[in-house]
């Protein structure tokens, strides 16, 4: 068993204590790394408090932005569709909207010449054309039945022969009728209505100043002006006679409006508009109602049911009406015509926004209807024949299926929207736009009543509007019967005279 067991044991001792001091050194090499590491998690905490921080801080300023962009985005939205809205006002005219002719971009200014091309020929009436002057055989036969007064003027030597010229002229004087007014058996002197002043004016004067305010549509101190100038400064007439002229000529009309009245209740088809007055600085209208023979004026506050119902004509017609779509017109009448001149305008806008063939032709189509239906009025022709009526219809059923098709692909959110309500029109009022092919007494526009309510905007624009109401009456009392005369052919001046005289005009 031999072997130095204390050697062994020294040995051993020494190992451990080598392998100590070796794990003593690892100990404080670990401790070292142990303190960096400390340190660099310490910092690196730091750092992430750091940027946790900035990521909250980053988070809320996205909020923010998400938020701003938002509303950018909500704004840009509405500029893009007032952009689209601005540029279809933009490029309304009188070929697309109602919008008339003289607010055109390329209506020519005041003053500026036409486009027509410079020729050698001299100005005036051209050789061969025939004259509309009077001829010397028509002013003597007129002579002759009294309804030119004729005198004679000399110059030269009376002795010598002579040739003959006439000059036509008016000769305006002031003339001063005195009335005498004799007692009766009891005494009493009877006067005459018109004749309670000791100084009144006679029915020449009153004419001229209706005339003047209705159909010249002339201001009350302008006539006043012009009467006064005519009789050489003698007359000295006053606003406020020219307005008692024009009140008692209104009413003297009342009688004459309900015979319109009467007539228009009968007529197969009546034309209606409605045009906006101004009357004490608030917006009020006219409407009119016209046919081939007379015209009426009705004034009112609004457009509303309830003021349509209070024009006689209206609740009482029983009759077609054609109109611009006003939907509340619909509850009168047995029948409606829809003004297809609108209805182009409309398609003609639709073809310039989207740029859709559909719109072109339908426009097209109902033209061409028009043009043809015109050409069989001509001839004596009251109504196409049921085939013609059932071919027409499927074209036109063709066509609005074309619309809905085209209007899927649409671009511009307005322009889409607007071709897709003027599609569901042309649905669902197909038969009252097409009204005017089976009854050729039905208009194909309502162009006849918008004509007729131009003289009454002239009137607006030219005097600003009425005062009042009863002033805004008393015009359309007057213009019913002006416009009517002129229908029938009457002469106007001549037509107020006898009214005024109590003569039946409008019968």
């Amino acid at each position: 068993m031999g072997g130095n067991y204390q050697k062994d044991l020294y040995k051993q001792l020494m190992e451990v204590m080598a392998r100590v001091d070796s794990l003593e050194s690892e100990q404080k090499q670990d401790k070292k790394e142990i303190r960096s590491l400390t340190s660099e998690v310490t910092s690196l905490r730091k750092e992430n408090t750091a940027l946790r921080e900035e990521v909250s801080s980053l988070k809320q300023e996205n909020a923010v932005l998400t938020e701003k962009c938002a509303k950018l985005e909500n704004e840009n939205t509405l500029l893009r569709n007032d952009n689209e809205r601005m540029k279809r006002i933009l490029n309304n005219d009188s070929s697309n909207s109602s919008i008339p002719p003289s607010k055109n971009e390329d209506t020519k200014p005041a003053n500026t010449y036409n486009g027509r091309k410079t020729t050698s020929r001299k100005p005036g009436a051209q050789k061969g054309h025939k004259g509309a002057c009077l001829s010397k055989a028509e002013v003597e036969e007129k002579i002759r039945k009294g309804v030119y007064e004729h005198r004679i003027e000399e110059v030269g030597p009376k002795c010598r022969p002579y040739i003959t010229r006439y000059r036509l002229d008016l000769d305006v004087r002031t003339v001063a009728t005195e009335v005498r007014i004799h007692a009766d058996d009891a005494g009493k002197y009877q006067v005459p209505p018109g004749l309670k002043g000791d100084v009144t004016y006679g029915r020449g004067i009153k004419a001229v100043a209706a005339f003047l305010y209705s159909e010249g549509v002339v201001a009350n101190d302008r006539i006043c002006t012009f009467l006064n100038s005519l009789s050489g400064g003698s007359l000295d007439i006053s606003e406020g006679s020219i307005y008692h002229f024009c009140k008692d000529f209104s009413g003297r009309c009342a009688e004459a409006c309900s015979i319109i009245e009467d007539t228009l209740l009968n007529s197969p088809e009546v034309c209606t508009d409605a045009t906006t007055v101004s009357t004490n600085g608030k917006q009020t209208y006219i409407r009119n109602f016209s046919t081939e023979r007379c015209v009426l004026y009705c004034s009112g506050g609004k457009k509303d049911l309830e003021t349509l119902a209070g024009f006689p004509v209206l609740s009482r017609y029983t009759g077609i009406l054609t109109h611009d779509h006003e939907t509340a017109l619909y509850h009168f009448g047995t029948g409606h015509g829809e003004c297809n001149v609108h209805l182009g305008r409309y398609l003609c806008k639709n073809t310039e926004e989207t740029s859709n063939r559909w719109s072109h032709d339908m426009e097209m189509f109902l033209k061409g209807l028009d043009h043809v239906r015109n050409e069989l009025k001509r001839h004596g022709a009251a109504s196409f024949h049921a085939q013609q009526l059932e071919r027409f219809s499927l074209r036109y059923d063709e066509l609005v299926a074309q619309g809905y098709e085209a209007n899927r692909a649409t671009r511009g959110r307005l322009a889409k929207k607007e071709e897709k309500a003027l599609l569901n029109r042309l649905v669902k009022y197909k038969g009252n736009h097409l009204l005017f092919l089976s009854d050729f007494r039905v208009h194909y526009s309502n162009n006849m009543s918008e004509k007729d309510l131009r003289i009454c905007k002239n009137r607006d624009k030219m005097a600003g509007g009425f005062r009042n109401a009863s002033g805004r009456e008393m015009y359309c009392r007057i213009m019913s019967f002006i416009e009517t005369v002129k229908r029938r052919g009457l002469n106007i001046y001549q037509s107020i005279m006898a009214l005024m005289e109590g003569e039946p005009v409008i019968l």
